[in-house]
């Protein structure tokens, strides 16, 4: 946005640029987000603090820290930007086509299988649009990492941001017939915790719990894993070649049970669902390829309507 006849042009990319480096911490984070060069950062930088006459940042080898100026400049620079793009999003016709990149945090298992499915369908209603589908098992630091949306599995404690609850994951426990051979007697609920058993770090460790679907009852017994993991296609894998009986996401194991593969251990009992939940934060302004992204996971049949 290089326009010598238009300096607000000019200014409005300045103070973009000054946000980005506030709000990842360094000029070369700013530099990735903005998928430009760290000296042409630092050349923005001082020209926007030529351009007011003031000192923004204190900057030594290892600290950066906003000056007085630099935090009321932050402040303002966020309120003008964001009113800039509610001008142009007023002033456009609202059929204009979404364009862009979106940046998504999504769990491994789900962003490899069963959102892929979604998310061609957006990008096939949206050709104008890029995604980069980021794969990470954690909480996404939004403004610092440039995350527009995030799909995250279980609980959402953090009050700063907007949750949306899509669906619950039914799990189950499977164990692989093999390690069955001989001991029919285990299969049975009370009987659960003569098994080896695999588990999945993320949600249990060392106790499962499982509850009858018809009346609630609750069967909890302690486990001593073989394996412990935090991927749910080594803990599926590990399953199928009879290391160990698991606790697994129902939609991950559908077709290895239809085949035999595995069995659904005490079928009247199952671990408790884990909630999904589509997290974004709290903006007074969204761009339309978010906007409509939002709407194309929300519209995500449940795991009721798809599951046998």
């Amino acid at each position: 946005m290089k326009d010598s006849g238009n300096p607000g042009v000019d200014r409005i990319e300045l103070l973009q640029t000054f946000i980005r480096i506030v709000e990842t911490g360094s000029l070369s984070a700013a530099a990735g987000q903005l998928k430009t060069s760290q000296p042409t950062v630092s050349r923005r930088l001082q020209a926007l603090e030529r351009s007011l006459g003031l000192r923004l940042l204190q900057r030594s080898t290892h600290v950066m820290k906003l000056t007085e100026d630099g935090e009321r400049c932050y402040a303002h620079a966020k309120d003008l930007l964001d009113s800039w793009k509610e001008m142009e999003a007023d002033l456009r016709d609202t059929q204009d086509e979404p364009e862009g990149t979106l940046r998504v945090l999504v769990p491994h298992a789900f962003g490899q299988e069963y959102l892929i499915t979604p998310l061609v369908d957006y990008l096939g209603r949206y050709p104008r649009v890029a995604v980069e589908w980021l794969l990470h098992d954690r909480r996404p630091d939004f403004i610092a990492e440039g995350i527009d949306c995030a799909i995250q599995v279980g609980v959402i404690d953090n009050p700063s941001v907007i949750a949306i609850k899509i669906f619950d994951v039914p799990r189950i426990a499977v164990v692989a017939p093999q390690l069955l051979a001989g001991k029919q007697q285990a299969a049975q609920v009370e009987d659960l915790h003569m098994l080896p058993w695999l588990a999945f770090g993320t949600f249990y460790r060392d106790e499962i719990t499982l509850t009858r679907q018809s009346d609630g009852a609750e069967h909890r017994f302690r486990i001593k894993p073989r394996m412990s993991t935090d991927s749910l296609y080594a803990l599926r894998n590990a399953a199928l070649a009879g290391l160990g009986a698991g606790i697994v996401s129902s939609w991950l194991v559908a077709d290895d049970i239809a085949q035999g593969r595995l069995l659904h251990l005490a079928a009247e009992w199952n671990a408790p669902p884990l909630p999904v939940y589509l997290v974004y934060p709290h903006a007074r302004y969204y761009p339309a390829r978010l906007r409509l992204f939002l709407e194309t996971i929300r519209a995500m049949p449940s795991f009721a309507d798809v599951m046998p």
